[in-house]
């Protein structure tokens, strides 16, 4: 029997991610008092950095928080006690925004998929035709736990043509594809820099949009003077204007070497890199003869590849052999997917297509210690090299 690993050699989860170097070293600079000129100066820099990446027109937020604290603080700050708010729920992220979004407004409704699908723009549709009087819209782009993406931007077409605000939960997805803020048509639109940016949890970044501010301006329920304003951080990149409370000064000198980075790359080699990681890993999936957790690939993750597990394996004991006799950590399904499917992620520094040769093997190999002979890790191997060949 091999004996259990100290570490772990590859990192390839969904959240958490490994960190880029440049990135770790960026961590390492000296921490500058926050009114530090050449603090301030950085924080502006950053800021205006994250505009670029996001293509807005203004700088974003900055929360300083992972993106949970982004999520939480858009509902408390967007949602009245007189809004009726649509949630779209498709996976367990996205159903789960009902417990910030519910307590706050006067009427809840849900259009849901199954866990394994993707939201239908026509039921948007007829759901805001049927119901006019709906000002919230909420949603989650790429429900990691499933793995799966909705059409976010149909959706938002739609919404825009409303009275609604937009809510787009993109934390693990904006930088690993092609999903910016207005195009589309986000009023709130929550990320953060801890999973296809390459960086470690800690910030959250929210761009928001003319009609997104005036509806937080006139909630009277929106928070001040909180962990959860996004309203006293409207001015903190600039300069002149305080921050409401110490900013974390180390994560922004990160998220400052992962811009660098992904600006320096460009979006669109960025995007390509980790289509072509998952597309190799998908590959080599089905050719293993296992079967993908979304229900059609066209709905599959660039970011997250989740399998289905064989019907009697254990999620844990399976990513245990993985990590202790391969040095592979990969993630679980969550809340209604846990124990029904394992994900590998494909963010920032591990979506490079080699790293899906690396994923694919390992799992196979730990899924025939469980269950002789459940995969051919031969022809997985096979199909993940031909699709990288092929890219």
């Amino acid at each position: 029997m091999t004996q259990p690993r100290n570490e772990t050699i590859f990192t390839l989860t969904t959240g958490p991610v490994n960190c880029y170097p440049a990135v770790l070293q960026a961590l390492g600079r000296p921490v500058l008092y926050d009114y530090d000129p050449g603090f301030l100066e950085t924080y502006s820099r950053v800021s205006q950095k994250a505009m670029a990446a996001m293509q807005t027109s203004v700088p974003p937020i900055i929360l300083q928080g992972e993106p949970v604290l982004g999520l939480e603080a858009a509902a408390a700050s967007v949602v009245s006690p007189d809004d009726v708010v649509l949630n779209l729920a498709s996976g367990v992220y996205g159903d789960g925004y009902r417990y910030w979004l519910e307590p706050r407004c006067r009427e809840y409704l849900e259009i849901r998929t199954p866990f394994n699908e993707a939201i239908d723009p026509d039921a948007v549709a007829a759901m805001l035709e049927q119901r006019p009087d709906i000002t919230v819209v909420a949603v989650c782009h790429h429900d990691t736990p499933s793995g799966t993406i909705n059409p976010v931007a149909a959706i938002g077409a739609l919404v825009a043509k409303s009275r609604a605000v937009f809510i787009v939960d993109a934390v693990s997805s904006f930088g690993g594809m092609e999903i910016l803020p207005d195009a589309v048509h986000a009023d709130i639109f929550v990320t953060g820099p801890n999973k296809c940016l390459g960086c470690p949890p800690g910030l959250s970044l929210l761009a928001i949009s003319a009609k997104g501010w005036e509806k937080i301006k006139s909630n009277p329920r929106a928070p001040k003077a909180s962990i959860l304003s996004i309203l006293d951080w409207e001015h903190a990149w600039r300069p002149d204007q305080p921050f409401p409370f110490t900013p974390s000064v180390a994560e922004i000198n990160a998220l400052e070497a992962a811009l660098d980075l992904y600006l320096a790359e460009g979006a669109q080699v960025v995007w390509a890199r980790h289509a072509a990681t998952a597309a190799a890993c998908r590959a080599g999936i089905k050719a293993m003869g296992l079967t993908l957790w979304a229900a059609r690939e066209e709905i599959a993750s660039p970011t997250a590849t989740a399998v289905a597990l064989p019907l009697g394996v254990d999620e844990t004991a399976l990513r245990r052999i993985m990590r202790d006799d391969y040095g592979v950590m990969i993630s679980s399904g969550r809340g209604e997917t846990h124990n029904k499917l394992v994900r590998i992620g494909h963010m920032g520094p591990t979506a490079q297509p080699i790293y899906a040769l690396t994923a694919v093997a390992a799992l196979g190999a730990a899924l025939n210690k469980l269950v002789a002979g459940a995969c051919d890790i031969g022809a997985g191997a096979a199909a993940v090299i031909a699709s990288i060949d092929a890219s």
